[in-house]
């Protein structure tokens, strides 16, 4: 493990607990606001976000508030929109994906098409937008409108490379910094803002959701070569069969022979999963799940760095378990 890695996720109480009552309150924002008078809006949009999942950008912006002694009640609203946010992209990136399975039930695609995903997504945007206004700081919406933006072309990116067996570890950071820890750093970075951060914590801030975001994103894309199907809720090699050369291929692609390197590349260009057993051995031998996982160390490691800007509290203590978990996790 590399000098700078995080230490093991204790057995601390679970990191909503330090705002139990906060989340009780988002959660209930969040029903209020899918209101609508289309019902297929309200059933598909209480049905994805009713999917599971750790809603760790909400709890960014509410930990982040509370840790710089926030006393107001406009985090809820802000945590509530960026849920939005994230919602919307999950609904658009399985339309794309052309995903059948998330967090182990039916996409919504999968069970009602295309179109009305993509509808009910681009509801969810729209709403997350109304909802800044309610919260009413133009530097808030400044960060989140450029956040959108930037979200947007890291998923193109990401379209653009399928299939790309020569795309490199910096194009590869470049792409997941947009389609994966731009909103961490969104969620971070405004709740500092609406706490009224100083400029130093609020770059603090603003840095320790980027960098936990790729730690996050760098153990997704490790679990997709020896994670549990089961606990992850979708299967073993699902990035290998869309044709993503993810950072465990590109370092098998960099370090394995001639012959391994080109195999690799071969599966990339091809995709499906024709080829799985023989890149699964390869990315094993060639150390690049290690090497995949001690980059993620040293991105927790440096969130966790970041927390030094704030004073001591609990909710520190939850962010940097929260840094810790990144890492230290199957699903």
């Amino acid at each position: 493990m590399p000098a700078n890695a995080p230490p093991k996720a204790t057995t601390s109480p679970p990191i909503h607990a330090v705002v139990a009552e906060d989340f009780d309150a988002v959660n209930r924002t969040i029903a209020d606001r899918l209101a609508s008078r289309v019902p297929l809006v309200e059933t598909i949009g209480h049905y994805i976000i009713a999917g599971g999942g750790k809603r760790l950008r909400p709890l960014l912006v509410l930990l982040a508030a509370r840790a710089l002694g926030y006393e107001g009640d406009r985090h809820i609203t802000l945590a509530t929109l960026i849920e939005f946010m994230h919602t919307s992209t999950l609904l658009h990136d399985d339309v794309v994906d052309e995903s059948h399975m998330r967090r182990g039930k039916s996409t919504a695609n999968d069970a009602w098409g295309n179109a009305p995903s993509v509808l009910v997504g681009d509801f969810l945007y729209s709403r997350s937008f109304q909802m800044m206004v309610d919260i009413g700081s133009m530097r808030i919406m400044e960060v989140l409108s450029a956040a959108t933006c930037t979200i947007a072309e890291g998923e193109v990116q990401q379209l653009t490379n399928v299939g790309n067996a020569e795309i490199d570890e910096a194009d590869y950071f470049q792409t997941i910094q947009g389609k994966t820890a731009m909103l961490f750093e969104a969620a971070s970075h405004s709740g500092a803002i609406l706490a009224a951060a100083s400029p130093t914590q609020e770059a603090a801030l603003q840095r320790y959701g980027r960098y936990l975001g790729l730690a996050f994103q760098l153990i997704d894309d490790l679990l997709d070569y020896e994670g549990d199907a089961d606990a992850m809720g979708k299967n073993v090699g699902d990035d290998l069969a869309e044709g993503k050369p993810t950072l465990p291929l590109i370092h098998a692609i960099a370090t394995g022979t001639p012959e391994q390197a080109e195999l690799v590349r071969q599966a990339i260009r091809q995709g499906g999963l024709d080829h799985l057993d023989e890149v699964l051995a390869i990315v094993h031998v060639t150390g690049a799940l290690d090497y995949t996982r001690a980059k993620a160390e040293e991105m927790a490691g440096e969130a966790l760095n970041q927390l030094d800007a704030l004073p001591p509290s609990r909710y520190r203590d939850s962010m940097a378990e929260l840094a810790r978990m990144a890492v230290d996790r199957n699903a």
